[in-house]
């Protein structure tokens, strides 16, 4: 007896011939792997695309901030003292990789002392607005725009001269926006020449919502900072320098005494990025992950239906010497084909999706060839593996039972 076989060639024709019969309905169930491969696609695209744009952004201001404390103000028990040297800034300008580099702080002014543009304000004059010493270094390591006027400079700081700059916000409180008539700014009692009116620094933006004077100056008029808010510098570096600067910063600054200032980097850019994109994609990855198991069961249940509609078909093939295994494979081959075309309208849909977000966003569009590639195949193992208990049911069905019902 002649050993009953199904050539390729006929199988693809049966199982495209299964698909046309009820092609909507082919479409609908197609529907879920086109969703999770076009998912998995944009997401690995928008990975690669977005990576340098992440990195770019990080890189802008965070990547080249240095941060110096003092950290021997908290644990000192006797009077305390300034541990930044009266040099500092230009210490820390002549490491290599720096930019800028000044100190700040929150001015230590007595409890209870208004701001006001009057010498002798009423109460609804006074304005209950922070004062800060600020270096020139660090005005400059701060991008500090200026509205109207001049920063101080070195020469203000060294001879402690009784001047300000008000942060945009401050200088509104006050009623101050020219300066050709001089204004001053009382502290209490202590009158300041107004001498600019700056915007919100890039860094320090609290330093845009009150009033500023030379850290020289500051030291004469109220002492050193409060050991509860510390000094602190602030540094600008070159980019790809930060890390090394802060090695370097609290030796150059007080190689007495190196443990007296703690220097804080920025976190890595690429570690961060590498992070934040990890993050978002185990998300996504997750979420296309979903839309795959959806269309793989849109698949099983419409393939398990169509058995169960061919029931007839499947007996009057076995009738005619068709093995189980002929009936497996052919339902197998339709749910795989399935998977397979919806794979490649998922691979090209995300394809599409990535460059046209890119083009979008100004973005050059990157796509890795590994990612693309594989999606049809992905869609195809999906159907494959959703076919299989249907292609079972359809080849355990008994030619008797099936012609009879």
């Amino acid at each position: 007896m002649k050993r009953s076989a199904l050539a390729v060639k006929d199988l693809a024709a049966e199982a495209l011939a299964g698909l046309l019969q009820r092609p909507a309905r082919s479409l609908l169930t197609m529907l879920g792997t086109v969703v999770g491969t076009a998912s998995l696609v944009a997401i690995l695209g928008f990975t690669a695309t977005s990576a340098g744009q992440i990195s770019a952004r990080f890189t802008v201001l965070s990547a080249t901030e240095v941060t110096v404390t003092d950290a021997g103000a908290k644990t000192r028990t006797v009077e305390p003292v300034l541990d930044f040297p009266a040099d500092a800034d230009q210490r820390a300008g002549a490491l290599n990789g720096v930019v800028d580099a000044g100190r700040y702080w929150k001015v230590p002014v007595p409890p209870g002392t208004q701001v006001s543009a009057r010498a002798l304000p009423a109460a609804r004059d006074a304005r209950g607005l922070d004062v800060y010493a600020v270096s020139p270094g660090a005005l400059r390591a701060a991008h500090t725009p200026v509205t109207t006027g001049a920063l101080f400079d070195a020469f203000h700081e060294r001879r402690a001269e009784r001047v300000a700059l008000l942060g945009a916000a401050a200088a509104a409180q006050l009623g101050i926006s020219r300066l050709d008539s001089q204004p001053a700014v009382f502290v209490g009692d202590d009158a300041y020449t107004v001498i600019g009116i700056v915007g919100s620094p890039q860094r320090l933006p609290q330093a845009g919502l009150g009033v500023l004077i030379p850290a020289g100056t500051a030291l004469a008029r109220y002492g050193v900072p409060s050991p509860d808010d510390p000094a602190k510098m602030l540094v600008e570096t070159r980019l790809g320098s930060a890390q090394l600067v802060a090695g370097q910063l609290p030796l150059a600054l007080r190689p007495d005494a190196p443990q007296l200032l703690s220097a804080a980097a920025p976190p890595d850019p690429r570690t961060l990025r590498d992070s934040v994109t990890a993050d978002v994609d185990s998300l996504f990855l997750l979420l296309a992950g979903l839309a795959l198991v959806i269309g793989a069961v849109g698949i099983a249940n419409t393939t398990l239906v169509s058995v169960m509609e061919r029931a007839a078909e499947i007996g009057l093939r076995r009738a005619l010497g068709a093995r189980r295994r002929h009936i497996a494979v052919q339902f197998v081959a339709e749910s795989g084909v399935l998977g397979l075309l919806g794979g490649l309208a998922g691979a090209s849909i995300g394809v599409l999706t990535v460059v046209f977000v890119a083009l979008a966003r100004g973005w050059t569009a990157v796509l890795d060839p590994l990612a693309v590639f594989p999606a049809p195949l992905v869609g195809a193992v999906v159907g494959l593996l959703a076919g299989a208990y249907p292609a079972m049911r359809a080849a355990s069905i008994e030619p008797v039972d099936a012609l009879r019902g």
